[in-house]
């Protein structure tokens, strides 16, 4: 690696641990964080993935099952903090944890920020050359989106690090069993951290097979349901039936597929659609988040076949806003979020489209990263998009095509 690669990690890592522990402090949590503190904080303790309150009474509200990794990553933080578990749980809904284990997870996600620089690096280098190196890791190092998610307690930072190593060791040793294994079980860790990598393994094991040989294939698919397995059996026998990896999965394709849905964003940014989703949960009182997924699921497959003219007007309005930073979850942000956000994207977007036009024409592309890329547009279409779904992937997929062009010009 070029000696200004590592320079632009060091102060891509000085950058988010400004950001983190010089401005964002002080902030209020949004319900994710609320959710994965909670949740950590109770592995942490040894009481395990429950939603309980410090004292040990449940907390209140909608608590849907959750990818286990990032809550164990949390947990291995509090714990390396010196902080007890109960400190991590935040004590009232309008109270913050101990400002110890924030602080703790934010530099802890800020050195991750770092390795994301160094992949985004490689996988530029790799591509296009040492000038693509050290470009794309001077974008990643300063790319307003890539710096503040550090901040925030969500799994964004470490499915990216995750996610990026398994396409770079597809890149690096694809055929060989021993990067297929690596890939595979990355790939599995991936999931365990965001369900939405399992659109991604169906492409790389077509893709492996098809360039690389089935074996290495089925290697990679075996690495992964490895890794994968022990968590699915713990839910069987925790929720009586099958749930591959969590329980959120019905109601983010409900919000995504519904009458009232516009095409982008969560519940938050969608009153009707929140106010629908309280309806359908009166009619199911007392049935626990497992029970209500393929509730979830059965509704919205319902709108799919009975209005397929409105469903599909709907994916047309998620391919746009897929693209486009102009949906209604953008104005839950102040404008000063916002502004950087859509430029930095909007920046990058047409000098990444002229590098992955340069390297298609010389043969470069680097095919797991775009095959990773894809499977999270996929997300999008599937359920909905959201800027958290387009950051860990897309956006470094854009700085090394940015890169890419650059280098391949001179």
């Amino acid at each position: 690696m070029p000696r200004a690669v590592w320079m632009a990690v060091a102060a891509g890592v000085a950058l988010r641990l400004a950001f983190a522990l010089g401005y964002w402090v002080d902030k209020p949590l949004t319900h994710d964080e609320r959710e994965y503190l909670t949740l950590a904080g109770n592995v942490a303790a040894g009481r395990g993935f429950v939603h309980l309150s410090p004292d040990g009474s449940s907390v209140p509200g909608e608590h849907f099952g959750r990818a286990p990794l990032y809550p164990l990553f949390l947990a291995g933080v509090v714990r390396a903090s010196g902080a007890e578990g109960a400190s991590a749980i935040p004590p009232a809904p309008d109270a913050a944890p101990a400002a110890a284990v924030l602080r703790a997870v934010r530099a802890a996600q800020s050195v991750l920020g770092g390795a994301i620089v160094w992949l985004v690096a490689w996988l530029a280098g790799r591509a296009a050359g040492p000038r693509a190196a050290a470009s794309a890791a001077a974008l990643a190092a300063v790319y307003p989106p890539l710096v503040w998610t550090p901040a925030y307690v969500w799994s964004e930072t470490l499915f990216s690090v995750l996610a990026l190593g398994c396409a770079a060791v597809l890149t690096r040793t694809p055929g060989s069993p021993g990067g297929a294994a690596a890939s595979g079980a990355l790939g599995g860790l991936s999931v365990l951290t965001r369900p939405a990598m399992l659109f991604f393994l169906p492409l790389a094991f077509i893709w492996l097979g098809w360039r690389h040989g089935w074996r290495a294939a089925a290697i990679l698919t075996v690495a992964c349901l490895l890794v994968v397995a022990p968590w699915t059996i713990r839910n069987a026998r925790e929720y009586g039936r099958f749930v591959l990896i969590a329980s959120e999965g019905g109601i983010t394709f409900w919000t995504g597929n519904h009458p009232l849905a516009v095409g982008e964003g969560d519940l938050a940014a969608n009153p009707a659609l929140k106010r629908a989703n309280a309806d359908l949960r009166a009619r199911y009182p007392g049935r626990s988040p497992e029970d209500l997924e393929p509730i979830y699921y059965r509704e919205a497959w319902r709108f799919v076949g009975e209005a397929p003219g409105a469903w599909l007007r709907l994916v047309a309005r998620k391919a746009f806003y897929t693209v486009v930073p102009v949906g209604p979850s953008y104005r839950l942000h102040s404008a000063r979020y916002y502004a950087a956000s859509a430029l930095s994207y909007a920046a990058v977007l047409p000098f990444a489209l002229l590098g992955l036009r340069a390297l298609w024409r010389k043969g470069r592309l680097p095919a797991p990263l775009l095959l990773l890329a894809s499977s999270s547009l996929a997300v999008c279409l599937v359920f909905f998009p959201q800027e958290r779904f387009r950051i860990p992937v897309v956006d470094p997929t854009l700085l090394v095509a940015a890169a890419s062009w650059r280098a391949l010009r001179g």
